[in-house]
């Protein structure tokens, strides 16, 4: 976890929300650790704040100040497609 703190927190947060941004766009990032380490860390910081992570509202508030709606969230979202190269018989 200490790998992120010599950084400004709210250059980390804007890093993690342009990365989160284009997940769709460039799918490899789901896979990338560096994605998943940040994000580790970010949401052990807001603990620390005192955010519910359970609660997207609280996450996105305190990551930008915005809060996006469970209805809009879901009216976004779309099913990524997986690709099997061979399905069993």
């Amino acid at each position: 976890m200490q790998r992120f703190s010599p950084f400004e927190l709210s250059e980390l947060k804007l890093v993690y929300r342009i990365l989160h941004r284009n997940l769709m766009s460039q799918p490899d990032l789901m896979d990338a650790e560096f994605l998943e380490a940040l994000q580790s860390w970010l949401q052990y910081r807001a603990g620390q704040d005192g955010v519910n992570l359970a609660d997207h509202a609280q996450w996105d508030q305190w990551l930008d100040g915005t809060v996006i709606s469970c209805e809009d969230r879901l009216a976004d979202r779309r099913v990524i497609p997986l690709a099997l190269d061979s399905v069993p018989d």
